[in-house]
């Protein structure tokens, strides 16, 4: 495994700082066309009900520059309904068969091109109106890394289940614990990169345990990490929700192996 640090790629930095902020220290305001800076990766395992308006919502916002959607192996014409759309934002790269959420976001980060690179769920529980808070540190130079946060307060999200938001709660502190970090929501699926973080690791999970590690890895990497109050439409399992308490062991497994921690217990092994 490597692991790189923010000194690699300092140039980078310093020029994302002199084009982010003004002279009195204030992010200027942006020209659509340079907003458009985000790539958008879209796993997608048989989402046709919600596929088209939540890429209509991802392209309605002036921050998207091109939107790839990974098919993991659907069944439903997921595919098929992306490829109708017609915009030339949009592309399909399909799966040969399901391998998971984490094998998907892994493809779509490989093929993305853009400054920063966002993951949004197909189902819409997040929403894309959010995007201009989630990349306003970037963009100031301020953040590396951007985690939309459903529990910070003061922003809209649907009541449902006790068991399932303490289940967060508690991924998250054992996150903290193993990260030395201070988020209040681990397992957010908004995390915007900035594209050369990305390049400094390599993922390996291919499931919902990808949440965990490329937070262990962004904090390993020392990468100047931010949180940002966003909104949260959850589904219910009837409405088609996937991750179960299996999900939820495996990601306490990822937590412990992927920190600095569990790499020193692997490498003595």
């Amino acid at each position: 495994m490597r692991w790189a640090t923010p000194a690699t790629i300092n140039a980078a930095t310093e020029s994302g700082q002199s084009r982010g902020r003004t002279r009195t220290g204030r992010q200027p305001r942006l020209s659509r066309v340079s907003e458009a800076c985000l790539s958008v990766v879209v796993p997608c395992f048989n989402e046709s009900a919600t596929i088209a308006t939540t890429l209509k919502r991802v392209l309605d916002s002036p921050y998207t520059a091109e939107v790839i959607v990974v098919d993991d192996g659907s069944s439903d014409g997921s595919a098929e309904i992306v490829e109708g759309l017609g915009d030339p934002r949009v592309r399909v790269v399909r799966q040969p068969f399901n391998q998971g959420k984490g094998a998907a976001i892994r493809r779509g980060f490989k093929e993305a091109v853009q400054p920063y690179v966002i993951v949004q769920d197909a189902d819409l529980e997040y929403d894309p109106s959010d995007y201009p808070s989630l990349v306003a540190p970037l963009l100031s130079g301020e953040a590396d890394v951007v985690f939309g946060s459903r529990f910070m307060g003061g922003r809209p999200h649907r009541v449902l289940y006790f068991w399932h938001s303490l289940g967060n709660r508690f991924l998250t502190l054992l996150s903290n614990a193993f990260t030395n970090l201070n988020l209040t929501d681990m397992e957010t699926g908004y995390k915007v990169f900035r594209r050369e973080v990305l390049e400094t690791f390599e993922l390996e999970e291919d499931r919902f345990g990808i949440e965990p590690e490329m937070t262990a890895k962004a904090a390993a990497g020392k990468w100047r990490i931010y949180e940002v109050g966003i909104s949260y439409k959850g589904r219910t399992y009837a409405e088609g929700k996937k991750i179960g308490w299996r999900d939820g062991v495996h990601a306490v497994q990822s937590i412990v192996r992927y920190s600095r921690l569990g790499e020193r217990w692997r490498s003595r092994g």
